[in-house]
């Protein structure tokens, strides 16, 4: 077994991360840009926080390039609000088109050929290829350095939640018709196409 330290160049830590956490589910985040037009970029480092309040979580780097915060993450501080869309078979070649470092203020939904649609509480639009959708109020933000490869984690209390009437049944969401994409390493994708079911060894279950 080889063994690494964590303090030469973050690109090392990145590899070693994004080869080890796998597969990561995929945050679509559309944002508004402060002259009203569509922001939209995939993030993997997503996750869920809390079922009550409802959080969920994703965490932006640093841009490599420039130093700075990503478009995302201006606009959800100015904002205050964002929209999650998921990242499936049927988008997922859209959803990386949209992770193309474009200029500020141009339209991700229009290069990737996605369509927008209006949220009900939030300025934001979601994104219509996608089965599920999060209307989020910004909660709060964490930073961890300024330092091109440092993160943030951004949180945010989902309020509404949009789901395609196909692939839910009474409030369970049904994963094999969902048809979610992960990430991996590089250039690696997954689907989640091959589940298997376990019995958890808990005295009480949410969801069985």
């Amino acid at each position: 077994m080889k063994t690494f330290t964590t303090d030469g160049a973050f690109t090392d830590n990145y590899k070693l991360t994004i080869g080890s956490i796998i597969p990561r589910p995929i945050a679509v985040i559309s944002t508004r840009n402060p002259d009203g037009s569509n922001n939209l970029a995939p993030f993997s480092f997503f996750t869920s926080v809390s079922s009550k309040p409802m959080i969920i979580a994703f965490c932006p780097m640093i841009r490599t390039a420039t130093g700075d915060f990503k478009d995302t993450v201006k606009n959800i501080l100015r904002e205050k609000e964002f929209v999650v869309n998921f990242c499936t078979e049927e988008n997922y070649e859209k959803v990386n088109l949209a992770s193309t470092e474009l200029p500020f203020c141009e339209d991700e939904f229009e290069f990737a050929g996605l369509t927008p649609l209006d949220s009900h509480l939030v300025k934001a639009k979601r994104m219509k290829e996608s089965p599920i959708h999060f209307e989020c109020i910004f909660r709060d933000m964490l930073c961890y350095g300024t330092e091109p490869g440092a993160g943030s984690l951004i949180t945010g209390e989902v309020k509404l939640i949009h789901v395609n009437d196909e692939i839910v049944d009474d409030k369970k969401i049904n994963s094999t018709l969902f048809k979610a994409v992960g990430r991996g390493a590089g250039n690696d994708w997954f689907k989640t196409d091959s589940k298997f079911e376990l019995a958890r060894l808990m005295k009480a279950q949410i969801q069985k």
